[in-house]
């Protein structure tokens, strides 16, 4: 198709907005770049020449762009999720955990020589220095794993300073091939400790997920695989390896805009994946499953629900106003567990309950379709793993996305340190008043 040159200035010129500050009558045209404006061009936007400038309000950025990423995309219209431009389904199927992290970190999938290669690069640095082991015995018999995590990772700050010259490439490689080889030691001797077991240290003959489930739950030599368990957790870490700009990478972007170390960066993601809103969600699906006790009571929970008086735990997304693409297939997946586990009666439940929803126009018309939390816990839970233990088992599927989205935030030369504005709504300037003159006020 020939442009002539008025068409190309009038498609340039409509990549616009046109503004009227109806205050003073001034207009002003704002450039339009990927369908975003750069919420800095709104500072010329003033009544006086004194004025800061124009702000946008947008209380827990659900409409702010504050990077530009390459790693992740989702359409939630349309329930898509791809890493690096792969489908999550083709990923899913034919991918492994730790492919899957290379692509996110490398941005393209390895050749058998390159996978080997971070294959072997992640097996050399599955230990961790002995003094770790002494600062998690350190926390109290009853300690969440979660806690234990967050502790454990941020202290790796420590056991390696040299973490710190983030300007150097080899090394911030360095650091993430640490984290993401380490952290599956960390998780099981966390649940080791909340169990009272003797820790079991990290047999290099396995793979990554294998390494994990014989460190979690060996009892008196190498726990035996079951190779359909093993490939499930390995397909739900894929799961969750990223989405996204979620409220823990935004943490981790955030907090490492300061140019921290790696492990404290990712230990602000971890604090943020501790938050029931954030990583808790397939464990009150769990609570909500034991509370319903029975398909015969559905229909009672989904008049509770209608009325306000209850909550459909594992349904809708804050991204995702459609089925969740996750979803889809970790309910395939839970069939293919629970073969091997034996049937949970709370999987009877929660098919009859997916099924109502998804024919009653009341969860229909509001866009609440199940999400990645609705089975996941499920599945969890028949492998053997405790409730408690579900969100550390979030971040070890999370940890390749974090380690890539920290690498891009430091990378771009756009990123500077994280510091949004305010809306100022104090007093005014006003004048100290001495003790004397200070009406008394109610006790606090």
């Amino acid at each position: 198709m020939l442009w002539n040159r008025d068409d190309r200035e009038k498609t340039v010129n409509n990549n616009t907005l046109t503004i009227k500050d109806n205050r003073t009558g001034q207009t002003y045209e704002v450039p339009i770049s990927d369908d975003t404006i750069r919420a800095s061009d709104l500072r010329k936007i003033k009544v006086d020449a004194d004025d800061f400038g124009l702000m946008t309000y947008d209380p827990a950025f659900v409409a702010t762009a504050a990077c530009r990423s390459s790693i992740t995309y989702i359409d939630g219209d349309k329930g898509i999720l791809r890493y690096r431009g792969y489908p999550i389904e083709q990923l899913a199927e034919q991918s492994t955990f730790l492919e899957v992290a290379y692509l996110l970190n490398h941005g393209e999938l390895p050749n058998e020589q390159q996978l080997k290669h971070w294959t072997d690069e992640l097996t050399y640095h599955t230990y961790v220095h002995t003094n770790i082991t002494k600062f998690l015995e350190g926390f109290r018999y009853d300690a969440h794993p979660m806690g234990m995590l967050l502790g454990a990772v941020s202290a790796l700050s420590t056991f390696y300073p040299d973490a710190k010259d983030i300007g150097d490439a080899k090394n911030r490689y360095l650091q993430r091939v640490r984290l993401l080889a380490k952290a599956p030691t960390i998780a099981a001797f966390a649940f080791r400790h909340s169990r009272g077991l003797p820790f079991v240290f990290p047999d290099n003959d396995l793979d990554y997920i294998g390494n994990f489930v014989n460190m979690t739950f060996s009892i008196g030599g190498r726990h035996k695989p079951n190779k359909v368990l093993q490939r499930a957790l390995d397909i739900l870490f894929i799961l969750h390896a990223d989405h996204e700009q979620n409220c823990s990478t935004n943490a981790i972007r955030a907090v490492g805009s300061s140019h921290v170390d790696l492990f404290s960066a990712v230990s602000a993601g971890i604090a943020a994946l501790y938050g029931p809103l954030h990583g808790g969600a397939n464990e009150a699906v769990l609570k909500m499953l034991d509370e319903i006790g029975s398909i015969k009571n559905i229909p009672d929970f989904i008049k509770q629900v209608k009325a306000g008086e209850g909550r459909l735990m594992g349904f809708g997304h804050r991204v995702y106003k459609s089925y969740d693409p996750r979803a889809k297939l970790i309910k395939r997946i839970a069939y293919e567990v629970f073969e091997q586990t034996g049937l949970n009666s709370k999987l009877e439940i929660a098919l009859e309950l997916e099924k109502i929803a998804l024919e009653d126009e009341y969860f229909i018309t509001r866009k609440l379709y199940p999400n990645v939390d609705f089975y996941s816990g499920l599945i969890y839970q028949a492998m053997g793993f405790p409730t408690d233990f579900f969100t550390v088992l979030f971040a070890l599927g999370r940890m390749p996305g974090w380690l890539a989205q920290w690498e891009e935030m430091v990378t771009d030369p756009e990123q500077k340190i994280s510091r949004p504005r305010q809306v100022y709504t104090g007093h005014a300037e006003r004048d100290y008043v001495p003790m004397a003159k200070r009406h008394s006020a109610a006790p606090v």
